[in-house]
């Protein structure tokens, strides 16, 4: 008895992992991009609106 058609596969050539590293290198990825961080001492206004009890 002979193995299964999907069982016959040929080994591949890692095309999407060339492909996946291709695009993660690029400068405008995900993983390049920097943090978006809130201008001056915002989180410190918000801990201060919290501490006043006012909700917006």
């Amino acid at each position: 008895m002979s193995r299964h058609l999907a069982d016959k596969r040929t080994p591949s050539d890692g095309g999407r992992v060339k492909n996946f590293l291709r695009l993660a290198r690029h400068p405008r990825s995900l993983w390049h991009r920097e943090e978006a961080r809130p201008a001056g001492n915002r989180r410190v206004l918000e801990f201060l609106r919290i501490a006043r009890g006012r909700e917006a």
